[in-house]
């Protein structure tokens, strides 16, 4: 081989070389970019569903204390001031949370600084109304609440709801479709970056077998000169040499660019395994034989492998172990990769999914949940109790899903050497069914309180199998059925997760909450 058609082989090498690594670098940058602006859109629409919720919390605490002052007026009996202070004392809170999460919408604000100050000046007249009947003042108090005043200002509150709720559906609908976008850009990126690396992969493999071919060739002509045959030896060796390095250069261009998105890239992974073996016992041996020593024989069991019979040199070695390393980690990599988008199209599959609202025996809805993870509870020494359970109309999948959240995590994060003792309770409150899911666990840290909810977040010591992804589903479940999620609990001392679902969800709820 001539200096110039060698110089030309080595640029060609480091060209490919270089492509492939650009290749993987756009394709491992596109991929993270996609992932967090998947993530970062399924947030923002997760945040519209937050708003409609706090919107709708209000009106009912609204109506809540509307109905309290009325049969107060009408009735003189203190049971329904209770309901209207309950309401009095949660509409402030409400407000301030719904003041907070529009906070980044000047449209939102323009209409929620409208919604505040006449929301505020109600509950101020149905204050004053209480204490007319309280003076015993109840002609005056009914004459009060029937004004027209009232009604108007009820009006004006809920045609600004209404516009508020529009606004949330908008902005629902605009940052769905980028979800959407995302996810099929995604797909672009990785069928793009599969089709390249496999082009590279076609060209690399070729270039290996040339060079397998120009080695042969070398040794049949070593075997035919019996004239000058330390100056035949010197360059065929030579020869063999650059064989060698190309070969070299090439399996690591294999090593690193065998690897389509995902799926593909482990099969290539896989690939370069099986030839790590025969690739450095190659490379042993021909050294050896430039060096002048003795070649020694193949190995003679199928089991045994080049690289077992014959010794490396220390910088092959080192190459050898480099080798296997970066296999793991590409490895690793795509293992998590591949979980962290599978999570998230699973919750973003989840959320275009059609509920289905039906009655549903949640006692036996949670047995049949317990029965399934019966061997593990065995195995924590834990005993779970189910209290008596309110039935409820409501998607039975997703039902499902919650309740089977909640029992494995409390299963799961346990004190070892403490007999673990969960408890399941629910009561019916307001046309709502509230669930109590307690444990004696590890506890969550009271700043970690919201994190838990929060996609990928997880808190406390991460010595247990996840990727932060159930709690999140959780919560935009019970939202989506017009719920709340909340959590009590201290470190040490068990936690407890309350559910309020309407206690009847009907197919027209879901349609609002899709719409916002």
């Amino acid at each position: 081989m001539t200096a110039d058609a060698a110089r030309r082989r080595a640029i060609w090498q480091i060209a490919l070389l270089s492509a492939s690594l650009l290749v993987l670098i756009v394709i491992s940058a596109a991929s993270v970019y996609m992932v967090e602006r998947t993530r970062s859109d399924s947030a923002r629409a997760l945040h519209s569903a937050e708003v409609e919720n706090q919107i709708s919390l209000a009106q009912l605490q609204m109506r809540r204390a509307e109905s309290a002052i009325r049969g107060y007026a009408l009735t003189a009996d203190e049971s329904f001031v209770a309901d209207f202070d309950e309401a009095d004392k949660q509409i402030g809170p409400t407000l301030g949370a719904l003041g907070k999460l529009t906070i980044d919408n000047p449209v939102q604000q323009r209409a929620f600084k409208q919604m505040e100050p006449l929301t505020n000046q109600r509950f101020a007249e149905f204050r004053t109304a209480r204490d007319l009947v309280r003076d015993g003042k109840i002609e005056d108090a009914r004459q009060y609440l029937k004004s027209s005043s009232g009604r108007e200002q009820m009006d004006r509150i809920r045609n600004v709801a209404s516009k508020m709720r529009k606004e949330e559906g908008r902005l629902f609908r605009l940052r769905t479709e980028a979800a959407d976008d995302s996810q099929s850009l995604a797909a672009i990126v990785t069928t793009t970056g599969a089709g390249l690396v496999i082009a590279l992969a076609g060209v690399s493999i070729f270039l290996v077998r040339r060079s397998s071919q120009a080695r042969d060739d070398a040794e049949q002509l070593l075997r035919d000169i019996n004239v000058n045959l330390e100056t035949a030896v010197d360059e065929r060796t030579a020869d063999l040499r650059e064989a060698n390095e190309e070969i070299q250069r090439f399996a690591y261009i294999v090593s690193h660019d065998l690897r389509s998105p995902l799926v593909n890239i482990m099969g290539f992974t896989s690939e370069l395994e099986e030839l790590r073996s025969d690739i450095f016992g190659r490379i042993a041996r021909y050294s050896r034989a430039a060096s002048g020593a003795p070649m020694p024989p193949p190995p003679v069991s199928d089991q045994a492998t080049p690289s077992d019979s014959v010794e490396l040199a220390e910088e092959d070695k080192k190459l050898s172990e480099e080798f296997s390393e970066a296999l793991d980690f590409i490895k690793s990599s795509i293992g998590k990769m591949d979980r962290l988008i599978s999570a998230i199209l699973n919750l973003t599959r989840e959320g275009r999914r059609e509920f289905n609202p039906v009655r549903i025996d949640t006692r036996e809805l949670v047995e049949g949940i317990i029965s399934t993870v019966a061997h593990q509870a065995s195995e924590a020494d834990a005993q779970i109790r189910v209290e008596p359970l309110p039935e409820i109309v409501s998607d039975r999948l997703s039902m499902e899903q919650i309740f089977s959240n909640l029992i494995e995590n409390a299963l799961k994060y346990l004190k070892p050497g403490v007999p673990g003792d969960i408890a399941i309770s629910g009561r019916n409150k307001l046309g709502f069914v509230i669930f109590d899911i307690t444990d004696n666990g590890r506890g969550i840290d009271e700043k970690d309180h919201q994190r838990i909810f929060d996609l990928f977040r997880r808190a406390g010591t991460q010595d247990k199998p996840g990727q932060g992804i159930g709690l999140a589903h959780v919560r935009a479940l019970v939202r989506r059925m017009g719920g709340t999620i909340t959590v009590s609990s201290e470190l040490g001392k068990g936690s407890t997760f309350t559910i309020a679902l309407p206690a009847r969800w009907t197919m027209s709820r879901q349609g609002k909450q899709q719409n916002g």
